[in-house]
């Protein structure tokens, strides 16, 4: 049986495990808005100029007299165990026209992870004229231990893209989901909790 010490002091740390999982839920999730002020500080929007049908595209009519470059960019948050990048770099684009790319994930650790992939576009002021028909930042994506995905992007430039802007970077970053790595501090907790459980067990038996 448990002395009285014993027990406060197992209720101690319960709620300090408790406590300590809820703050990094609170930060995980934050994380993503925190970049998007990141963005904005920076220049780089982190708000795209959003989705669009497939009708809406094609009916948008194509500058075939000018030719815009599209930069494709990558980077993983740390904590994130994957390696993300683009298939092109580069390339020319016709705005009004829409083209097709990729990007490939691959998940370097040995449990199965859910990321989300947040987008920025610069300069600032193209942002609201890259419009995206199909984007895997539209959902988290689950990779599965070792798994490696190819994930497409079907976008647009609007035509009314100022005249001024010749080249346009965009540039994603994935975030580890906050729910993903909550249920992996719960996880942890009850591990924890566990490892108390089974010490306080042998302390009993060795009595």
């Amino acid at each position: 049986m448990e002395s009285p010490q014993q027990t406060q002091l197992n209720k101690k740390l319960g709620w300090r495990f408790a406590l300590s999982a809820i703050a990094m839920f609170g930060f995980a999730f934050a994380l993503v808005p925190l970049y998007g002020v990141f963005c904005a500080i920076t220049g780089l929007n982190g708000k795209t100029g959003g989705a669009i049908d497939a009708v809406a595209a094609i009916s948008m009519p194509v500058d075939v007299n000018r030719l815009v470059t599209v930069e494709f960019l990558s980077s993983v948050k740390s904590g994130l165990p994957w390696n993300f990048r683009p298939v092109t770099r580069k390339m020319q684009v016709h705005p009004g026209k829409i083209y097709e790319t990729y990007y490939i994930a691959r998940n370097k650790s040995s449990r199965d992870v859910v990321g989300q992939a947040v987008p920025s576009v610069a300069p600032g002021i193209a942002a609201r004229y890259f419009k995206k028909i199909e984007c895997f930042c539209f959902t988290q994506q689950t990779l599965a231990a070792g798994e490696q995905r190819q994930m497409p992007l079907r976008f647009v430039l609007d035509p009314g893209l100022p005249a001024s802007v010749s080249v346009v970077t965009l540039s994603y970053t994935f975030f580890e989901s906050p729910s993903n790595k909550w249920n992996r501090t719960t996880q942890g907790f009850n591990q924890a909790a566990d490892s108390r459980g089974r010490l306080a067990g042998d302390k009993r038996v060795q009595l």
